[in-house]
């Protein structure tokens, strides 16, 4: 889903007791870096400051909370893994918990991540998955990693014969 139609329709979902988009996520208006838990979470509860939190917080919705095709097992604290569109993009983003790097990797989720993957990449886009500061994009066939983005830099994928190739374009820095 796009971030304008996202900005146009009611959530299908709630988060009820999951919290994990809280712990992955920066929310530069409170000093709270990603991968740790923000300090205003009530575990298992939600938000302290649900009334007064910052506007990331209130515009910010996981795929699970718009997508009523996925299943229980995709909710965040159940995957271990928060799905989003990037910003500025329609690439889907896999952000893990840092406390289970390769939650991604069980199944069912890598082999939908792979088919959602071929959709993407049909649609001139990608998914690409985050643990901490490291980034790998997931193609039909195999995951390629990237390493470290960095402002500016730019994800390229395309094909080589019949394989699909990616590769991480590095911005010009001065």
């Amino acid at each position: 889903m796009s971030e304008a139609a996202a900005t146009t329709q009611q959530p299908t979902r709630e988060c009820g007791s999951c919290t994990l988009c809280c712990k992955l996520f920066p929310v530069l208006e409170l000093d709270k870096p990603a991968g740790r838990w923000c300090p205003h979470v009530a575990q298992g509860r939600g938000c302290g400051i649900h009334e007064t939190r910052p506007h990331v917080c209130r515009a910010f919705f996981c795929q699970w909370i718009w997508n009523e095709e996925l299943g229980p097992e995709w909710k965040p604290e159940t995957a271990r893994f928060v799905l989003s569109i990037y910003p500025g993009s329609n690439a889907l983003a896999v952000t893990v918990d840092p406390g289970q790097p390769a939650a991604w990797r069980r199944e069912p989720y890598h082999r939908e991540l792979r088919r959602w993957a071929e959709a993407a990449l049909a649609q001139n886009s990608q998914v690409v998955v985050f643990v901490g500061d490291r980034a790998t994009v997931v193609l039909p066939d195999r995951d390629v990693e990237l390493g470290v983005l960095q402002p500016g830099d730019q994800i390229s994928v395309g094909r080589l014969g019949a394989q699909w190739e990616a590769r991480l374009v590095r911005a010009q820095r001065s």
